[in-house]
């Protein structure tokens, strides 16, 4: 909460849509990134010492905050969005060896981008 508010005070005069490319190329990035973490073998992927959901809530509250600040898309259009893309995710790793899907990871995903989106709200309405 803290770490959020120094950032909110110190971005306070500069409105969001002059960091536009900026948001966009590291929604890119964090795409390409989490897909290609998603598919990497269990044994070769990272440990972040965090509970399997407790990563994917975290990366989807950082793709869906990046998403609204990067582009013109409404709430909903990016939930759907967001819940598609993690769908895909759980499809990819379906038919990856050594790999596993689960419904409860499309459920992680969705309250991550939930809260991602809210967040957004939020920096809106503290940055204006």
């Amino acid at each position: 909460m803290t770490v959020m508010l120094l950032w909110s005070v110190s971005l306070r005069r500069y409105p969001l849509y002059r960091y536009q490319r900026l948001f966009k190329g590291l929604f890119i990035v964090a795409v390409l990134a989490i897909y290609l973490l998603a598919l990497l073998p269990q044994d070769q992927a990272p440990d972040f010492h965090w509970s399997d959901k407790a990563n994917h809530v975290f990366a989807f509250v950082v793709l869906g905050l990046l998403l609204r600040l990067g582009f013109r898309v409404s709430y909903w259009q990016s939930l759907l969005l967001l819940i598609g893309y993690g769908a895909f995710i759980e499809l990819s790793q379906y038919f990856t060896p050594d790999r596993s899907a689960e419904l409860a990871d499309i459920g992680a995903d969705t309250i991550g981008s939930f809260v991602g989106l809210k967040l957004y709200k939020y920096l809106r309405k503290v940055l204006r």
